[in-house]
């Protein structure tokens, strides 16, 4: 089977094992007879800081390509196989990662397996013009359900333009322009293809109720034949200053239900230290109810009816601290934007209490066996530690790291890094003739996805 290289390593009893096809595909596997189902997740190593300027939205467009047929499996037939044999299905890109996922029953995990080699190893002999054009359409209209028609809808795109530099590779979203998405050829598709849906360029998690020897053998017998391909390019160096060295602002007055702050911090790369305590750090601040955001502005000075403080890890570029406040009546952003100062500054200045730290950490403790107590979630957290840092093993250890960071370092990376000088901004108005009296709950700010809901 070419190079079998086999690790084990426990968390809470989980293990998980590693091998490499001859072909250059990862393969891990993680048995648990807990329920009859099975996770198959793969995780494609490309995803939009891959793109270049003026190509920007193709992975995302092949996210959705890859559920229109391959050679031996026409049109809708990938979700009509496997929601026919009772397990559910879905994709979505990223940053950093294309993913594909299928939870099955156990018994038909053979078919999951045989779906995801055949259009890894035959999506081109289905795609077409029609198939490119009929895509496009739909990821444009997503993105004027997701983006462009709805409240706030462009804020993370506007962020993220914001924070990442013009000809940064994260400056653009993986939803992509519509200019772009027209511009695609269906020989820029065929090309973007073969480049990056390659079985070397690839990691598969299987977890659940398996037989891993039989597994290895489907994955083999399904996968093995299929040839790598060397064309890819590294992606672009995603490096930048740890502090931006200015505020950058935009002020927006659309038909918004109320006015609204939001930020972006620049904080450390996913995978250091550094970045696990600015994780804490912004629980601290803006994790759930019990965090300081939400006691000063919705509690105590009833300013708000929602703050928030989540973090979009980031393995290429910094990662980003996502600041997310809905303004409560007429409350005008300067006041809010004080306290939020007020209350950075102070955590700056005396850290987190021995409470806070004990809070924070549980809530990320839970968080992360939350993901890993499903086998979708411990399948995909496999598949990125893989993906992005080398390791699927570090996955099954990731909370310990959490967990043994220090109060000092929580407070040392937020005075390095949660300052005024080191932030984007959005400020949004609502139109003329709005009160502003109503407000949307607080978006969830660390979804960078842009999921596929076929």
């Amino acid at each position: 089977m070419g190079h079998t290289a086999t690790a084990e390593a426990g968390s809470g009893g989980l293990t998980a094992t590693e091998h490499r096809l001859a072909n250059g595909l990862r393969v891990v596997l993680s048995e648990d007879h807990l329920t009859p189902v099975a996770a198959v997740c793969l995780w494609y190593d490309v995803g939009s800081r891959h793109e270049v300027k003026g190509r920007t939205g193709l992975a995302h467009l092949f996210e959705h390509l890859m559920f229109q047929g391959s050679a031996s499996v026409p049109g809708n037939g990938h979700f009509e196989l496997v929601q026919g044999a009772g397990g559910s299905l879905n994709g979505t890109t990223s940053f950093e990662r294309t993913n594909y996922f299928e939870t099955m029953p156990t018994h038909q995990l053979e078919l999951a397996l045989w779906l995801e080699a055949d259009r890894m190893g035959s999506l081109l002999a289905a795609l077409d013009e029609e198939s490119m054009e009929n895509q496009r359409d739909v990821v444009k209209n997503e993105r004027r359900q997701r983006y462009d028609n709805v409240p706030y809808g462009t804020a993370f795109e506007k962020l993220t333009a914001l924070a990442y530099p013009e000809g940064h590779p994260y400056h653009h979203t993986p939803i992509g322009s519509m200019a772009d998405l027209d511009a695609a050829s269906l020989e820029d598709a065929r090309t973007f293809f073969r480049t990056y849906y390659a079985p070397n360029n690839a990691v598969l998690s299987v977890v659940g109720d398996i037989d891993p020897e039989q597994t290895l053998a489907w994955v083999e017998k399904y996968f093995g034949s299929i040839p790598s391909h060397d064309g890819k390019q590294p992606p672009r160096d995603g490096s930048l200053p740890e502090v931006i060295g200015r505020e950058l602002r935009e002020e927006i007055t659309e038909e918004v239900p109320a006015r609204a702050l939001m930020a972006a911090y620049r904080l450390p790369h996913d995978g250091t230290r550094e970045c696990d305590a600015a994780d804490v750090a912004l629980t601290v601040l803006g994790g759930g109810e019990s965090s300081r955001l939400h006691n000063r502005l919705v509690r105590r000075d009833q300013t708000a009816v929602a703050a928030g403080f989540g973090m979009l890890r980031l393995a290429g570029a910094p990662s980003l601290g996502w600041l997310d406040v809905k303004t409560s009546g007429g409350v005008e952003v300067p006041a809010i934007e004080a306290a939020v100062d007020e209350e950075l500054a102070r955590f700056a200045a005396e850290g987190p209490t021995a409470e806070e730290m004990e809070r924070a950490q549980a809530q990320l403790e839970r968080e992360w066996l939350d993901r890993l107590s499903t086998v979708a979630g411990r399948a995909d957290e496999l598949c990125r530690f893989a993906v992005l840092f080398g390791d699927p093993q570090l996955a099954l250890t990731a909370v310990q790291r959490v967990l043994s960071v220090t109060a000092e370092e929580v407070q040392a990376v937020a005075a390095a890094r949660l300052r005024p000088d080191n932030r984007a901004v959005l400020v949004y108005e609502p139109l003329a003739g709005s009160d502003g009296s109503e407000a949307t709950d607080a978006t969830e700010a660390t979804d960078e996805n842009e999921g596929a809901e076929q």
